[in-house]
């Protein structure tokens, strides 16, 4: 029973699971229709496209670096596809293909100056931040291009009663990515970069190419999720996704996932982004002040990692 208990308290989602349970619970208590099979449809249709970003954040900090520019690329990349299928004629396949690798492009220049100049990528990536906004704002015009309406919405964003069709791609990303990170030699680099970075080099692990990996990974889903969000708008707007980077990296943190690197899981991304959303949603179905979003996202930010370090503390002073 004590390896079990110790086992269960060094998870790092475990404490985020704790407190949306504890939230869940109170928005039902206070206002009913929360719970409703209509609401469950809002939160279920806003959560895969924060859900994707946090999954490519969340792997980035396990191998111990930041992307502050994710929120920027998420509206570059879709802007890349919408003007080369609106204005050039683009075939979309080729188009979407196109601008996700723009987004992968974006990855591998932060991490390439951030490997190698020993820059922080906090510093690299927050001046992205403003390069690639600049970028997707000059491309626009000033003005949201021609949306082409025989762009395949439907395989991203289609209705399917209780959630959408991009539901299903967060799903297959989270199984793929879960999959890589827990059960590879690939995620067993990538903790130990983040984690013990002198004891992967002994090892032989190309830890320059790990992360560069990462934060190509990063990007392109930053990117997949800015496509999905305008393929629900139908528009390409060039101030898409700004501040959504600072949301990501809270429901990476509230999962569990370390600051400092080597900690982390999939399930961790999942449950805080999931938070987040759902107390987004429950704020305005109590119809309590919206503005009070950020002050809960900061406090369960605070709270998710003193949570952590704590159980950690007790899990590893348990016997077993």
């Amino acid at each position: 029973m004590s390896k079990l208990a110790k086992t269960l308290l060094s998870r790092p989602e475990i404490s985020a699971l704790v407190m949306l349970l504890i939230v869940v619970i109170g928005f039902a208590i206070y206002a009913p229709q929360f719970v409703s099979f209509g609401n469950s449809r809002v939160v279920l249709f806003a959560v895969p496209e924060l859900g994707i970003l946090a999954l490519g954040t969340g792997i980035l900090m396990i191998s111990g670096e930041f992307d502050l520019s994710v929120g920027s690329v998420f509206a570059l990349v879709p802007m890349v596809i919408v003007i080369l299928m609106g204005r050039m004629g683009v075939d979309p396949a080729l188009a979407i293909c196109a601008g996700l690798l723009v987004g992968c492009l974006v990855g591998y220049v932060n991490g390439w100056i951030t490997l190698t100049f020993g820059i922080p990528s906090f510093v690299t990536t927050l001046g992205m931040l403003f390069i690639a906004r600049s970028i997707a704002t000059v491309l626009s015009g000033g003005f949201p291009p021609p949306f082409p309406p025989n762009t395949p919405t439907g395989l991203f964003v289609a209705d399917l009663g209780l959630f959408r069709s991009s539901m299903l791609w967060f799903a297959g990303f989270i199984l793929v990515l879960g999959v890589m990170l827990h059960r590879t030699n690939l995620g067993n680099w990538i903790f130990a970069t983040g984690g013990q970075p002198q004891a992967a080099d002994d090892m032989g692990v190309d830890t320059r190419k790990v992360k560069l990996f990462c934060f190509m990974l990063c990007s392109f889903l930053a990117g997949f999720a800015g496509m999905i969000t305008t393929f629900r708008l139908r528009s390409a707007l060039p101030s898409l996704g700004e501040g959504l980077e600072l949301q990501a990296i809270a429901a990476n943190v509230i999962g569990g996932t370390s600051l400092t690197g080597g900690i982390g899981s999939v399930a961790g991304f999942v449950i805080g982004t999931f938070l987040i959303r759902v107390i987004d949603n429950g704020l305005v179905m109590g119809r309590i002040d919206a503005n009070w979003f950020r002050l809960a996202i900061g406090s369960l930010t605070i709270l998710a990692v003193i949570l952590n370090i704590t159980l950690r503390r007790k899990a590893r002073a348990m016997k077993g």
